[in-house]
């Protein structure tokens, strides 16, 4: 088992998600950037879609009650087993007892831990991801919860370290038109391409929101609900954009200006982040 002795501010179970169920309105979920959690679980010997941990912004501490190994991936963090300093993106051996203490986010947003043997709370749809917009999967962690273990399937990575990918203070997204472009004036177009935009504070699991230009339409009035995928940029009446991300709704009734080819990025971006957008071409 894992005892959470501190769940900090938003964390969560997660695995490579529950993809092929949008036509059910089931959206994909899963870690926020499933290669970060992919590199935490080859270091521990786990299978690539063990579940794990995704861990926001304040970090946790947690207690295991058997000898595990265990790895951490993505933002810059303080790591401590018992008294003694751990690393960020290689193996840790701990025994029987020992308490992991993650600290805050220096750098990033987002921490992956993976645990020898995976995580092994029940699956729905094939997935034990915690999806918060739906509620399927396990609630997000709170103190004193415990999570069950699987048998360990293979040895930790025989490495040293490893180095996960940079984390920008500003990041430039490849965007292209989207199935309700035409909804919105050139204008808009070029303000999108053209004008930084900052992550707002009310972003989530769901959604990235922008703060910027608002994007002025061409057509009023309001849209059926219709599909969204992953990375949809939509804007809604206040003309502010924002990008769905892993747990987003698979419909919705805003215009979808644009998507975005890569969301994983945003995995990292802080509140006040700057992001901007080019063309696909570019």
């Amino acid at each position: 088992m894992i005892e959470l002795l501190r769940a900090g501010a938003l964390t969560t179970v997660q695995d490579q998600g529950r993809p092929g169920y949008a036509h059910l309105g089931v959206p994909r979920s899963g870690a926020l950037d499933p290669a970060a959690l992919r590199l935490a679980n080859r270091l521990v010997g786990n299978p690539e879609s063990a579940a794990g941990l995704e861990i926001t912004l304040t970090g946790c501490a947690l207690r295991f009650t058997r000898a595990v190994t265990v790895a951490l991936t993505g933002a810059e963090v303080d790591v401590r087993v018992d008294r003694r300093p751990g690393d960020v993106g290689r193996p840790l051996s701990l025994p029987a007892g020992a308490v992991l203490r993650i600290g805050p986010a220096r750098v990033g947003l987002r921490t992956w831990l993976a645990v020898s043997g995976g995580i092994t709370v029940e699956p729905v749809l094939g997935s034990r991801a915690t999806d918060t917009l739906s509620g399927l999967g396990p609630p997000p962690v709170r103190d004193g919860d415990r999570l069950p273990l699987g048998r360990p399937v293979g040895p930790p990575a025989p490495v040293d370290g490893t180095a996960g990918p940079p984390i920008p203070d500003r990041l430039r997204l490849a965007v292209r038109p989207g199935p309700r472009h035409d909804w919105f004036t050139p204008a808009a177009l070029d303000l999108l391409l053209t004008t930084p935009y900052g992550i707002s504070p009310a972003s989530n699991r769901v959604g990235a929101r922008l703060v910027g230009a608002a994007l002025p339409r061409a057509l009023a009035g309001e849209l059926p609900s219709e599909g969204l995928v992953l990375g949809a940029l939509q804007v809604p009446p206040d003309g502010q954009p924002l990008i769905f991300l892993a747990d987003h709704p698979t419909t919705g009734g805003y215009p979808v200006i644009g998507v975005v080819d890569d969301v994983t990025p945003l995995a990292q971006a802080r509140p006040g982040t700057t992001v901007t957008f080019h063309g696909p071409q570019r």
